[in-house]
């Protein structure tokens, strides 16, 4: 009787539950801060929105202001007209008019372009504030339905690693040494089946864990006596069908 692999294969089938149920606690806790990273980008977002409207409303206000300091230059100039002593000056005053006019329509383009911008900006930290809105709802309701899950599962955490505490006892502190340092490398999956090919001899071995090849040796020492033999290729701990306790599960 395979005493030992027997114990490390109960104790297999309890890893797997913790890490199961471990896997679905840190999914739990991942889908809360999930929501949390989304109300952040979004923030991020609204901020930088902000940013961009004020931004606009800035230039938009220069350029206003700029065009009513030429407006008032082109008023002034219509007013020179009257009093233009020569030809020459006349028309240098209504170059400079005509100039100046031709800017401002630049101007008032530019001016346009700043506020409808703005008020773009302004509408899309609408929008993304009403996401958020929407965000941190949704972020209370997973948060509510998580910590139930949460909870019921740090319940059966904490049962299961009684349960593996008490499984260990039966499994030899070298043997268990070996165990806990390929599960914690394999994820809990410390062990692995040999799969027998062929309907009769030769036969050949498969560790099931890696799918390559093994040599007889291992199926033949498993067989025969009460030790603890790894996979060449992935270091598992390896057993064989027949030695699976009925209760192992």
């Amino acid at each position: 009787m395979a005493k030992t692999l027997e114990a490390l294969l109960r104790l297999q089938s309890v890893e797997h539950q913790i890490c199961d149920v471990r896997r679905r606690l840190a999914s739990r806790r991942a889908a809360v801060a999930a929501q949390a990273d989304r109300i952040a980008r979004l923030e991020s977002d609204l901020a930088a929105q902000h940013d961009q409207y004020m931004d606009r409303q800035k230039s938009a206000g220069a350029v206003e202001l700029e065009l009513r300091t030429r407006e008032q230059e082109v008023d002034k100039l219509r007013t020179s007209l009257n009093t233009a002593k020569t030809n020459k000056e006349y028309a240098a005053i209504l170059t400079r008019m005509n100039t100046l006019k031709a800017d401002n329509s630049k101007y008032e383009d530019q001016g346009l372009a700043l506020i409808q911008a703005a008020e773009e900006a302004h509408g899309r930290m609408g929008e993304i504030q009403q996401q958020i809105e929407e965000a941190r709802v949704q972020t209370e309701r997973v948060r509510q339905e998580s910590a139930e899950s949460i909870a019921r599962l740090e319940g059966m955490l904490s049962e299961l690693e009684d349960k593996r505490r008490a499984a260990t006892s039966g499994v030899p502190p070298k043997e268990l040494v070996v165990f806990d340092r390929i599960a914690a490398k394999r994820g809990g999956d410390a062990m692995a089946k040999i799969e027998v090919l062929g309907d009769k001899p030769p036969h050949q071995y498969v560790c099931s864990g890696c799918n390559m090849s093994l040599r007889a040796e291992h199926a033949n020492a498993l067989r025969t006596r009460d030790e603890v033999r790894l996979c060449d290729s992935c270091q598992r701990i390896l057993y064989l069908e027949d030695m699976i306790p009925a209760n192992h599960t």
